[in-house]
């Protein structure tokens, strides 16, 4: 860019970055060549590791036990108290902490949404496993087998204009936002129906008709209406 006569605050606003960084690579170019410049340069410092073997893997326990009582979860500033509380080590800062627990690929942060099975429950198993027979089912033009699903989702409007992207910067939006309802999507997945349903109003038909159907075999099967 600076071959094509680009000034510093140009590079700068092309690219997202400081003018001490065009400053300090420049800087590289002229002294180290352009490999150098090219490529980050590898720190010469080395770092002694502030726990040891066995002080790690009491922090790591510590990480995975149940949270204090009124917290959510053990954070980085509550773990490097609780460790110097304990006497596992005699000082450890929360950074060292993070750094550690990156190291060893937990995030207490962090949690998953799951499928948790039950113990010793042979039923659940037993009607997943013939649910996931079913799917793999072949097509049957005599048999149709249609797979429905719903997801219900937050519909939200913007409060503030975004501001476009442009070279060296992502669209922008503002973090607050209007909330506009929940909508609940239907969808048809791996129609076997070997023909072409020809219009939205059909589609909506058989869908009623579908539901109205197996809402009527579920009211037969329990008893009641479902839920």
């Amino acid at each position: 860019m600076a071959d094509e006569g680009w000034k510093d605050k140009d590079i700068c606003r092309a690219l997202d970055v400081g003018i001490a960084t065009v400053e300090r690579v420049r800087k590289r170019l002229v002294l180290e060549g352009l490999v150098a410049a090219l490529n980050q340069r590898r720190s010469n410092r080395e770092y002694s590791r502030k726990l040891d073997g066995e002080q790690e893997a009491r922090l790591i326990a510590l990480t995975c036990s149940s949270p204090p009582e009124g917290h959510a979860r053990c954070s980085l500033r509550w773990l490097a108290d609780r460790v110097v509380q304990l006497k596992i080590v005699d000082s450890v800062s929360h950074e060292t902490v993070r750094q550690l627990l990156k190291d060893n690929h937990l995030k207490p942060w962090l949690k998953k949404e799951w499928c948790i099975s039950p113990r010793a429950n042979s039923q659940l198993v037993y009607h997943m496993e013939d649910v996931l027979d079913v799917c793999k089912r072949p097509a049957d033009p005599s048999r149709p087998m249609v797979c429905f699903d719903e997801s219900p989702e937050q519909l939200v409007s913007e409060t503030r204009q975004p501001l476009p992207a442009r070279p060296g910067q992502p669209e922008r939006y503002d973090y607050e936002y209007c909330r506009e309802g929940v909508v609940k999507l239907s969808a048809l997945n791996r129609q076997c129906l070997n023909r072409c349903i020809p219009d939205k109003m059909a589609l909506v038909r058989e869908i009623t008709a579908w539901a109205t159907e197996r809402n009527d075999t579920l009211e037969s099967t329990r008893g009641g209406p479902p839920e």
